[in-house]
């Protein structure tokens, strides 16, 4: 599934890049080739479709990413506090060669 949706998320993108590609910053790009305003695809139509596109892939874009956030694949809750149960357990190893018959100073009374 998450493999799905990221290889949707390229997708996306790539048609999202074109399309950014195609408009002009001035309002030609495209359009401008277009010499007759009166036709289907005039000046005004394919500029508004072109940022309708845009807008459109960009939302897609946003959705699938949250989409993927949701369905990528997590440790479950029991997996989590073994590991950390394993690590407390290891970290607790008594070390090897050192005699265990030291005496702790902090209980050693303090005299003058």
């Amino acid at each position: 599934m998450y493999t799905a949706i990221v290889i949707l998320m390229i997708i996306v993108c790539v048609f999202l890049v074109l399309a950014v590609l195609v408009q002009n910053s001035k309002g030609g790009g495209l359009a401008s080739g277009f010499a007759s305003s009166g036709q289907v695809m005039g000046v005004r139509k394919t500029a508004d479709f072109l940022e309708k596109l845009t807008w459109g892939l960009a939302a897609g874009l946003i959705s699938l990413s949250l989409l993927a956030n949701f369905a990528l694949p997590k440790k479950g809750e029991k997996e989590r506090s073994s590991d950390l149960k394993e690590k407390i357990e290891n970290s607790a190893t008594p070390v090897e060669g050192i005699p265990s018959n030291i005496p702790n100073p902090a209980n050693k009374p303090q005299g003058k």
